[in-house]
């Protein structure tokens, strides 16, 4: 099964329902950073939450989340659009530690609870839309229900999950958002809030095959289900050498003349996807002679 996810509506459009199956982009995500099981979740958990939140989004808007907490993993950084594209890192990949009194992988210990989550939205306007929460938990999940709630003000329920191999590779990876609008009665409200806190592990309900039609289908199962779109997903960066020329131009002519004359050239790596871009001193003298803009 490819990675995708849909976009529903329940109980006549009163709440919105998003799940998705991210597998693949995790474990993208994981090799090219060769993150370790504590940080690929908590990674594979802000990518998977944070596509669905773009999925909300239209056209070319995007949005890039970060989680900077003061754990050893140190901040989080992803980026995501509205086409399901999304890319991200972690300052330090190598953190990992036993695990929890749960028998849990212990991302809170990663991630810390002392700093914030951060969304900026790009919304292809003159000035871009920030919010920012403190974190509660440090799991993600939580998190992002606090952002819903605090910085948005939309009720929401956020769930995500990453089930890790003993190779440490990624085995399913899966999550939801639900967000309920203003007038749903409180008998519909109390009954969601029983299965949410019922609900199974959603990466372990990947595993086992659960589309993300299947995952909202069990979710609300008393209530009937409106599926508007299946979004595929996968991760994609936007990175060019282009891109990196146009960032070693803005630097200044004294800083590459430096370059060429020092190290006869210039390497860049890019933090989202960790592809690196060898320019020489040749193509360095071509900036000077036709700078960017």
């Amino acid at each position: 099964m490819n990675d995708y996810l849909v976009k529903a509506t329940v109980h006549n459009g009163l709440v919105r329902a998003y799940a998705i199956r991210a597998t693949e982009a995790i474990e993208e995500a994981r090799k090219r950073h060769d993150t370790w099981a504590t940080t690929t979740a908590a990674l594979g958990r802000t990518m998977t939450i944070s596509t669905m939140m773009a999925a909300m989004l239209k056209n070319e808007q995007k949005i890039t989340v970060k989680v900077e907490g003061g754990g050893p993993i140190g901040a989080i950084i992803v980026d995501s659009n509205a086409k399901g594209e999304v890319r991200g890192y972690v300052t330090n990949p190598h953190v990992d530690f036993e695990l929890n009194k749960f028998g849990k992988l212990d991302v809170a210990r990663a991630v810390g609870v002392t700093g914030h989550l951060s969304v900026v939205k790009d919304l292809g306007l003159k000035d871009h839309f920030t919010g920012q929460v403190p974190l509660v938990t440090g799991e993600i999940s939580e998190d992002f229900t606090y952002y819903f709630a605090h910085s948005e003000q939309i009720p929401s329920a956020v769930g995500a999950g990453v089930l890790i191999n003993p190779d440490h590779s990624v085995k399913a990876t899966g999550g939801f958002i639900i967000q309920v609008m203003p007038g749903a009665d409180e008998e519909f409200i109390t009954d969601l809030e029983q299965q949410i806190a019922a609900f199974p592990a959603i990466s372990q309900l990947v595993a086992d095959g659960a589309t993300p039609e299947e995952i909202l289908q069990s979710l609300f199962k008393n209530y009937q289900v409106n599926f508007h779109e299946k979004l595929p997903v996968r991760f994609k960066c936007q990175c060019s050498v282009e891109r990196i020329k146009q960032a070693i131009s803005g630097l200044g002519e004294d800083e590459i003349k430096k370059m060429i004359e020092e190290d006869d050239g210039a390497e860049a790596t890019c933090h989202f996807c960790n592809k690196t871009y060898q320019l020489s001193a040749t193509d360095l003298e071509k900036l000077l002679d036709q700078p960017l803009n």
